[in-house]
């Protein structure tokens, strides 16, 4: 697929490519994981027309900024809804915990039992 054949399509005609050419690179990528791609570059070549679809419809949007609207964006780059977990600070020793860990003294159950 050349990029000039591309330019001459419509918008919409593109945003339909472009979704039935995501449809079979996710096919491929599928058969390629479950071993039942003989032709690997298969993979290659329907990242590289997705890649030039996506560049003739960003150059579309770009010559005419009133069609931009209209073109939804792509699935992958949506984010998610959900918001993203915070991370917990570390927790902070107490006073007396810190103080037992600063002190190197090792008791033994055989010195706590003499010294009673």
């Amino acid at each position: 697929m050349k990029a000039s054949d591309l330019r001459e399509k419509t918008l919409q005609d593109l945003v339909e490519l472009r979704k039935s050419l995501t449809g079979d690179m996710f096919q491929t990528r599928l058969k390629n994981f479950t071993n039942r791609l003989d032709d690997t570059s298969a993979i290659r070549k329907a990242r590289r027309d997705l890649a030039r679809v996506l560049t003739v419809i960003r150059q579309v949007e770009l010559r005419s900024p009133a069609l931009a609207v209209a073109v939804p964006a792509p699935v992958a780059q949506v984010e998610s809804a959900a918001p993203a977990k915070a991370k917990r600070a570390p927790k902070q020793k107490a006073e007396g915990e810190a103080a037992a860990a600063s002190s190197p003294k090792k008791s033994s159950k055989k010195s706590e039992a003499s010294s009673r």
